[in-house]
């Protein structure tokens, strides 16, 4: 089954004339992802890749029934994107964009949970449910289709994790990168709970790094998932009041940081790796 994308998803690429949206949108199609429509607006008419291209996503969702879009538009556009996304009705965005202001990002967060649309991102690399469809920039050869569920808010600890559990046989049902902003769309609390009710998944990993108050309040939420959850929490090492990387992973006081994140999880019966192999060798033990 997966969640969020699978061989039902029908995408448009907004930003698909462009050329990060041309180079992973052929990605995409060779992975054997279903791209129906492309739109920039005033390149309606056109073709990309043998796509057809429209002006707006009203239009595309017409013409093609698509469900889902991905967005490779750059940011001070992008939130003007997602909302015509949603406002079309499309119930999956996939959000690739940095650099979206913080504001914009609330009312994209709002603006998606009165609509009832899965948004993924802003500033993550996507969505992959192996085998069936994929959604973002993720490097799709290390992934294998399997019954393993992955959220993280890192890109390359998300391709690293999914890397050693491939190496050992082990495969993933659906891995997402929500997001390293302070506001994303998508919670780690909300794709736990996507991954409890998919019958695909048998396991969760979730990865995590310093900054905010996510991460534990996934670790409270995981008492009430009856899968194991396995975790792993980056930024043991960062010094205070730095941000490091992400615009969400910074420490402010004592909240936030990698050590009580760790302590939130164990609380809650998680196993924490202390290396993303680790992660692996944990998760084999488990299946």
């Amino acid at each position: 089954m997966a969640i969020i994308v699978d061989k039902n998803t029908r995408a448009i690429v907004q930003g698909i004339t462009g050329r990060q949206g041309i180079f992973h949108t052929e990605r995409m199609l060779k992975y054997g992802t279903k791209i129906v429509a492309g739109v920039t607006p005033g390149k309606g008419g056109s073709e990309v890749l043998g796509i057809p291209v429209f002006d707006t996503v009203k239009e595309a969702v017409e013409k093609t029934n698509a469900n889902a879009s991905v967005i490779f538009v750059p940011a001070r556009f992008a939130a003007d994107a997602v909302m015509e996304a949603i406002d079309a009705g499309i119930k999956t965005v996939v959000c690739i964009t940095e650099g979206i202001p913080l504001y914009d990002e609330i009312k994209l967060y709002w603006k998606a949970r009165e609509k009832n649309v899965i948004l993924v991102g802003p500033n993550c690399p996507g969505v992959i449910s192996p085998g069936k469809s994929h959604l973002g920039i993720m490097p799709t050869h290390i992934f294998k289709e399997g019954s393993v569920g992955i959220v993280s808010r890192s890109g390359t600890l998300t391709y690293q994790i999914a890397y050693n559990l491939t190496r050992k046989g082990i495969g993933q049902s659906t891995v997402l990168g929500i997001g390293g902003d302070r506001i994303v769309g998508t919670s780690f609390v909300d794709v736990l709970e996507m991954f409890e009710e998919d019958e695909e998944t048998e396991a969760i990993i979730l990865i995590g790094e310093i900054g905010g108050r996510d991460e534990e309040i996934a670790a409270e939420y995981v008492k009430e998932i009856s899968k194991p959850v396995v975790a792993y929490v980056a930024g043991i090492t960062a010094p205070p009041g730095k941000r490091m990387g992400h615009a969400g992973a910074i420490i402010e006081g004592s909240a936030g940081t990698a050590e009580s994140k760790i302590r939130a999880f164990e609380a809650s019966g998680v196993k924490v790796g202390k290396t993303p192999m680790e992660v692996a060798e944990i998760v084999s033990k488990i299946l």
